[in-house]
């Protein structure tokens, strides 16, 4: 069994942050509990399940991180308490050791919050605002942090760019200041819009899921270089809307998630001795497919469907990566589900 964590968009009816119960053989789901937060559009858990944290994507002032208790059997959770980002519109967060940092989309920067003994979050320590814009006078009038990850040496932290077609690249301190105060730029291709990655469990490759140009770019990782060896297609349709990506468990299959046009799921497959992606299928979904996750066991995909107001559960073959519709779990404007096994 699993417990899920579901963000959601609080503007259409929705509380905040739900937890379901969900069978990772069968699909079949109950709802447990929920907890009021503005806008918690991105979730993630702490290494032993007891504590969430949350963005409280708000384009005002108002914008924070909220941190939560949390019991994964029952799915409570309880405000402990939460910061200003000091920058509009979060969208995304990780979770490093004793600390927590948060990609600020509308204002360009990163926010970096130390965590007490209980997991609470302190005052902001550092608050980085990128510079530069991209071709695109529309959507790339300025910076905007889309998503923050380690490499996996946890070395250093990576922050995607949409807004300057760069990756940013920080050195990660074992003290405060948690990051470096200079950093280095990484350059994809010019208005490309760079918004999710993905490293492979071994660490030798990275795949980005570009927004703007709908392609996923192909990096080879050493020691936190990156090279890019491969850019394929993932929206055919030049919507400029793709959003998110993910492995599968075995690490055979790549899904990437596209919004606007022809909304779904483009599915590859990874050549194991070189990294390449070869495209497999393309899966129509529900309107506004943004984040979405797969069950440890591969055998579902769940997708947070924005604007059909559900969650639509996809059975997963395990041999060719394809995926077929099982049920929807209706909640409003779900955007983002994380799952905790319970056994």
């Amino acid at each position: 069994m699993l417990t899920a964590v579901v963000g959601t968009y609080t503007d259409n009816g929705s509380k905040g942050i739900y937890s379901l119960k969900i069978s990772q053989n069968d699909g079949s789901f109950s709802f447990l509990e929920s907890v009021e937060v503005d806008n918690p559009s991105y979730v993630i858990l702490n290494r032993n399940n007891t504590r969430v944290y949350a963005v409280s994507e708000m384009h005002n002032e108002k914008a924070a991180l909220v941190a939560l208790e949390f019991e994964k059997i029952s799915g409570q959770f309880k405000v402990i308490n939460s910061q200003l980002t000091h920058g509009m519109d979060p969208c995304h967060l990780l979770l490093g050791d004793g600390f927590v940092v948060t990609a600020n989309y509308s204002s360009g920067s990163i926010t970096v919050f130390p965590l007490d003994s209980n997991g609470g979050i302190q005052e902001a320590s550092q608050v980085i605002k990128f510079e530069g814009t991209g071709p695109d006078k529309s959507r790339q009038e300025m910076p905007h942090a889309h998503h923050v990850y380690f490499t996996p040496d946890r070395k250093f932290l990576l922050v995607n760019d949409l807004g300057t077609d760069k990756i940013h690249k920080f050195k990660v301190n074992s003290q405060a200041p948690f990051l470096s105060e200079t950093y280095e730029d990484i350059n994809v291709q010019p208005e490309s819009g760079p918004r999710h990655s993905v490293f492979t469990k071994n660490g030798k490759y990275m795949y980005l899921i570009n927004e703007l140009n709908g392609h996923v770019n192909a990096f080879v990782n050493q020691n936190g270089t990156l090279s890019m060896f491969q850019s394929i297609i993932c929206d055919s349709v030049s919507a400029r809307g793709s959003a998110d990506i993910h492995l599968s468990p075995d690490g055979k299959f790549l899904y990437a998630s596209n919004r606007l046009k022809q909304d779904g799921i483009c599915i590859y497959k990874i050549d194991s001795s070189s990294g390449y992606l070869s495209k497999v299928g393309y899966q129509i979904t529900g309107i506004h497919p943004r984040i979405f996750d797969i069950t440890p066991n591969g055998k579902f995909l769940y997708v947070c469907c924005r604007d059909s107001n559900c969650i639509e559960v996809y059975q997963r073959s395990l041999e060719s990566g394809l995926l077929r519709k099982d049920s929807e779990i209706k909640l409003p404007h779900p955007v983002c589900i994380k799952f905790v096994e319970l056994n």
